[in-house]
């Protein structure tokens, strides 16, 4: 009889485990000190964890030759003093770095120099990773921007927006290439 209990209570132990890790919440703490759940994205797609060698086999792009003509005519700024410069962000990252943080900071002085109403910030990915995954990068790494420039005390409209990889700025297989497009383009409105 004891062993039939002995087995009933670790059998107890392994459920009350695995309920607590099926219900584990990841916690916030506001500045005011409220807790509460956070929301956290989930993306069904796997981090890349290296940059692929360059390969050969890479084939085109998937927008069309006419397409990629109009997407390069109208990823030219409306600025009529000057043009703004893409914020470049590192392989897999959305953090902005302190390069691309005076970008941004000269951007706005741009876009307030001119008296712009609106911005439009396209965020980027490279070809590396499945759509679905550059989206969701290209779209952080725009909200960072925007956040930013709200630090800075611009308050003009900002919009975000992410092509991920599907509406590239540069369309050759390059290091440098790739390094174009993970980047968030101000689009003057």
């Amino acid at each position: 009889m004891r062993q039939g209990h002995g087995v009933m209570a670790s059998s107890m132990f392994v459920i009350a485990v695995l309920l607590v890790q099926g219900c584990a919440v990841k916690w916030w703490a506001s500045e005011s000190g409220q807790e509460g759940p956070t929301q956290v994205e989930l993306i069904k797609e796997p981090a890349i964890k290296e940059i692929p060698p360059d390969d050969g086999l890479l084939t085109g792009w998937r927008t069309s030759p006419a397409t990629q003509s109009e997407i390069l005519s109208r990823n030219a700024t409306s600025l009529t003093h000057g043009t703004l410069g893409d914020v470049l962000f590192d392989f897999d990252r959305d953090v902005i770095q302190m390069e691309a943080m005076r970008i941004v900071e000269a951007n706005a002085k741009q876009v307030l120099h001119e008296q712009a109403t609106g911005l439009l910030l396209e965020g980027r990915g490279d070809e590396f990773g499945t759509s679905a995954y550059n989206l969701v990068l290209g779209e952080r790494r725009a909200r960072n921007v925007k956040s930013y420039l709200q630090d800075l005390g611009l308050s003009i409209d900002v919009k975000t927006t992410s092509y991920g990889k599907d509406r590239p700025l540069c369309f050759e297989h390059s290091g440098d290439c790739r390094q174009r497009n993970r980047s968030v383009h101000f689009v003057v409105q």
